[in-house]
């Protein structure tokens, strides 16, 4: 039995310290399987390009490069039976996988850029509490396809599906968008979590040195759904809509909504779900017209036409003409839309520089599924039912020949475009921005030298 230490600091845990039994390839059946754990991070997983994200260009290749940055950095390792390993750290790239091919975990999460070594935080414990604190950290959202559940039939829980997962296309597109437009930042990554929501990382090097209140204060920005299940009205969109939320809906929401969610939800299909629509509305006259309307199966169009849009253009026309026309309820279709389609952050993770997030090219323990990069230019055309999963790597493997004869394993199989996508797209342009940030640094320290000695 091996001991290692657990979550927090706190007390050793015992692991069973045999060797997993070595897979077999000829015949890899679906779903995960922690025996082939051990192939996949022998094989597959990329330590090179993960080393070179997390050192942001201190590679010790230029005398103003933090040789100590890469060790600062905390990783987390939760093993079988849910054996959590915090605060991990390693002084290379090397380390790094070897300590990861030797645990074999089901997940690796990142957390943030210490003071001083986390693996060593407990000598400085005396010192005071500014000794072991995070001074960097991504600025991280975290969206889950759970927290849709009072707007979707398709599915609940963790399952997801072709017909839910553009709520996932939304929040992508409305994020990375502002993000970039709004607040000026250039290296963002999107991932699949691997099983029911996405993950974004902000790496530019203002979004890293942000502190708790500013990242606070970014999330709030953000914060548009604020509704629980015991109130109807799920937003609060005020008199004036702010320009980016004029921006999400004009160029986003409206048009998923009408084209996407509407139809492949059946939002208004059954007096159940129709009357959801109809609480969120203020003005009882108008529910109850809507609602007379639609409880009458006869229809005046087409009988082709979808029910659900049919009862939606109804809805528009009505509250643009006649005795139901105000700003009110033209405020209140928007505010439809919103409920239905504006992203739901987690507001915690992106508020506090110490909360943990999983690594990309993790291996989703529940689905088997690889935690692959997303293009956020071509997010529409994700799908989350064809990445990778463990087993279909394995017999791609198995199918290219001897796993000995690869060099990078990957080259070979159906993970190779997600690792070429995050190196050349998000990974290079981000190491270029960074050296390019430590030589003005060191420039600008040698030049204050210089000054100081010639007074």
């Amino acid at each position: 039995m091996t001991r290692l230490e657990g979550e927090g600091g706190g007390d050793d845990m015992a692991i069973d310290g045999a060797e997993p039994a070595k897979p077999q390839l000829c015949n890899v059946p679906e779903g995960f399987d922690p025996n082939y754990l051990k192939l996949y991070y022998g094989k597959l997983f990329p330590y090179a390009e993960i080393f070179k994200w997390m050192s942001y260009g201190n590679d010790g290749k230029h005398p103003g490069c933090d040789h100590t940055y890469f060790g600062r950095r905390e990783f987390s390792f939760t093993l079988e039976n849910d054996i959590y390993l915090r605060f991990q750290s390693f002084s290379s790239s090397s380390e790094l996988e070897s300590s990861i091919k030797e645990k074999c975990p089901f997940k690796i999460d990142i957390g943030p850029v210490y003071t001083v070594d986390p693996a060593k935080r407990h000598a400085y414990a005396k010192a005071g509490d500014n000794v072991f604190s995070p001074v960097e950290r991504e600025l991280i959202f975290d969206i889950d396809m759970t927290d849709y559940d009072d707007i979707r039939y398709c599915c609940s829980g963790a399952d997801v599906c072709l017909d839910c997962w553009p709520l996932m296309t939304i929040a992508i597109k409305v994020i990375d968008t502002s993000l970039r437009d709004d607040f000026g930042f250039n290296h963002i990554l999107w991932a699949f979590s691997g099983r029911r929501g996405v993950h974004c990382w902000v790496c530019d090097l203002r979004a890293r040195r942000l502190t708790n209140e500013q990242r606070g204060a970014i999330a709030e920005y953000f914060r548009v759904y604020k509704g629980n299940e015991n109130n109807h009205k799920k937003v609060s969109l005020g008199q004036v809509l702010h320009p980016f939320l004029v921006r999400s809906y004009n160029e986003v929401l409206e048009t998923f909504f009408e084209e996407r969610l509407l139809p492949g939800q059946k939002l208004l299909e059954t007096e159940e779900r129709f009357e959801n629509v109809l609480q969120m509305i203020p003005d009882e006259s108008f529910a109850s017209d809507l609602r007379g309307r639609w409880q009458d199966h006869r229809r005046s169009s087409n009988v082709k036409e979808d029910i659900n849009i049919v009862r939606w253009q109804q809805l528009k026309h009505l509250s643009k003409s006649g005795k139901h026309k105000a700003q009110g309820l033209r405020r209140c279709v928007e505010e439809i839309v919103f409920s239905f389609t504006y992203p739901r952050i987690d507001m915690e993770v992106s508020k506090h520089m110490n909360h943990l997030l999983k690594a990309p090219f993790c291996v989703h323990p529940k689905t088997g599924r690889v935690c692959v990069p997303i293009d956020p230019d071509h997010c529409e055309e994700f799908d989350p039912t064809a990445v990778p999963t463990l087993s279909s790597l394995l017999r791609e493997l198995n199918m290219g020949g001897p796993v000995a004869d690869h060099e990078n394993g990957w080259e070979g199989t159906s993970l190779s475009k997600s690792i070429r996508f995050f190196r050349s797209s998000f990974l290079q342009p981000l190491l270029k921005s960074c050296k390019e940030e430590i030589e003005a640094s060191y420039n600008t320290e040698l030049q204050q030298s210089k000054n100081s000695l010639s007074w």
